[in-house]
C-alpha cells in the first residue's frame, strides 16, 4: 500500500495551496480518509476527515471555512484545498487512511500514512 501526497509548496498569507493524495494497493473506496499536520517542534494534529462512503465531512476548528477535503474514487485519491492560507498553517502534511472509517474516529491508529508534503506559509 503506498499513499503518495502531494501539492505543497511556498505561498504567501492569504494564498491557496491544494493538496493531492494518490492511493494505490489498496480498495480506495473502502477507506476512509484523512489529513494531518505537524509544525516543528508540536505535535501532530488531525486537519480533516472524509467518510470512507464520501457521505461526511469532519474538519478541526482552526481550518473551518478554510479548507475543504474531497475524494475522487475513481482516480483513488483524496484532496485538501486550502484557501486564505496562515502563517500558522506551515506544517508538514499527512494523509491517511482508515478502513471502513467516518469521520469520528481518527484518534484510533490508522491502517495507513503517506508521506508528508511541505506546506509554507510566508507572512
Amino acid at each position: 500500500v503506498q499513499l503518495q501526497a502531494s501539492g505543497g509548496g511556498l505561498v504567501q498569507a492569504g494564498g491557496s495551496l491544494r493538496l493531492s493524495c494518490a492511493a494505490s494497493g489498496l480498495t480506495f473506496g473502502n477507506y476512509g480518509m484523512a489529513w494531518f499536520r505537524q509544525a516543528p517542534g508540536k505535535e501532530r494534529e488531525f486537519v480533516a476527515a472524509i467518510s470512507w462512503v464520501g457521505d461526511g465531512t469532519r474538519y478541526a476548528d482552526s481550518v473551518k471555512g478554510r479548507f475543504t477535503i474531497s475524494r475522487a474514487n475513481a482516480k483513488n485519491t483524496v484532496y485538501l484545498q486550502m484557501n486564505s492560507l496562515k502563517p500558522e498553517d506551515t506544517a508538514l502534511y499527512y494523509c491517511a487512511a482508515g478502513l471502513r472509517r467516518g469521520v469520528d474516529r481518527w484518534r484510533s491508529p490508522v491502517d495507513y500514512w503517506g508521506q508528508g508534503t511541505q506546506v509554507t506559509v510566508s507572512s
